[in-house]
C-alpha cells in the first residue's frame, strides 16, 4: 500500500480495531461523564433544596427564637420594674421601721423619764407622809395636852368656882375669859377678868386683864415654869384684891 492509500484513510486491521477501542473507550467516558454530571446535577439541586429548606428553617427557627427572648425580655424588663419597685418599697417601710424605732427609744427614754421623776414623787409622797403622821403624832399629842391641861382647868374652876366666885367663858380665838366675883365687899357682883390661851408654841399666855395688872406677865411666866394653874389663879385673885384695898 501507498502512502497515497493511507492519506486517504485506509487502516489497517489493528489500527481499526485500536481505533474503536478508544471510541469505545470515549463513549463509555462521555456516558460516564453524562452521568456523573446528571447525578452532580441532582445532589446540587437536592442540596439546593435542602439549603433552601435549612434556611427556611432557621428562620422560622431564628422568628421563634426572636420572639421567645422578646417575650423573655419583656417578662425580665418587668421583673426589673418590679424589683425596683420592691426595692423601693423595702426602703420606705425601713425608713418607717426606723422612725417607729427612734420614736420608741424616744417613748422608752420618756417612760425611764417618767418613772425616774414617779420614784421621786414617791419618794417624796413618802416623805410627806412620814412628815404628815410625825405632825398628826404631834398635833394628837399636843390635843392630849391641851386636854389634859383643860381637865385640870376644869378641876381648879369647880374647885374655885364657889370659894373664889369665878367663872369661865370661852371667847373669840379659842380664848378663855376667867371672871372672879366676890372681890370687892362693898360691891361682890363686879367683875375682875382676864383673858387666857395658848399660843403656837403651845404656851400659856394671859392678856386682856379688867382692871389692868401690871404683875399679870410674871403670873404668866411663872405659870409657864411651874404648871400650877390652882397657884396662878390664886395669886391672880390676890392681885386684884390688893389692887381694890389698897
Amino acid at each position: 500500500m501507498s502512502c497515497v492509500g493511507k492519506a486517504a484513510g485506509l487502516r489497517t486491521p489493528g489500527e481499526a480495531l485500536s481505533y474503536k477501542f478508544v471510541e469505545d473507550e470515549l463513549a463509555l467516558l462521555d456516558k460516564g461523564i453524562n452521568e456523573f454530571w446528571n447525578k452532580f446535577k441532582s445532589n446540587v439541586s437536592d442540596i439546593s433544596c435542602q439549603m433552601v429548606g435549612l434556611r427556611d428553617t432557621y428562620k422560622d427557627i431564628n422568628k421563634a427564637f426572636s420572639e421567645k427572648l422578646s417575650v423573655k425580655l419583656k417578662e425580665e424588663e418587668r421583673m426589673v420594674q418590679l424589683f425596683l419597685e420592691y426595692q423601693n418599697q423595702i426602703c420606705r417601710q425601713n425608713k418607717l421601721i426606723q422612725e417607729k424605732k427612734d420614736n420608741l427609744l424616744k417613748l422608752i427614754a420618756e417612760v425611764k423619764d417618767k418613772k425616774q421623776e414617779m420614784q421621786v414623787l414617791t419618794a417624796n409622797v413618802q416623805d410627806l407622809k412620814e412628815e404628815y403622821a410625825r405632825k398628826k403624832e404631834t398635833i394628837s399629842t399636843a390635843k392630849k395636852a391641851s386636854e389634859e391641861r383643860l381637865k385640870r382647868l376644869q378641876k381648879s374652876v369647880d374647885l374655885y368656882k364657889d370659894q373664889l366666885g369665878l367663872e369661865i367663858r370661852k371667847i373669840y380665838g379659842d380664848k378663855l375669859q376667867f371672871i372672879f366675883t366676890n372681890i370687892d365687899s362693898k360691891h361682890p357682883d363686879s367683875p375682875f377678868m382676864f383673858c387666857l390661851h395658848l399660843n403656837e408654841a403651845r404656851d400659856y399666855e394671859v392678856s386682856d386683864s379688867t382692871p389692868h395688872l401690871n404683875c399679870l406677865p410674871e403670873f404668866q411666866e411663872n405659870l409657864r415654869k411651874t404648871k400650877n394653874f390652882s397657884a396662878f389663879l390664886a395669886n391672880v385673885r390676890k392681885a386684884f384684891s390688893t389692887m381694890v384695898y389698897n
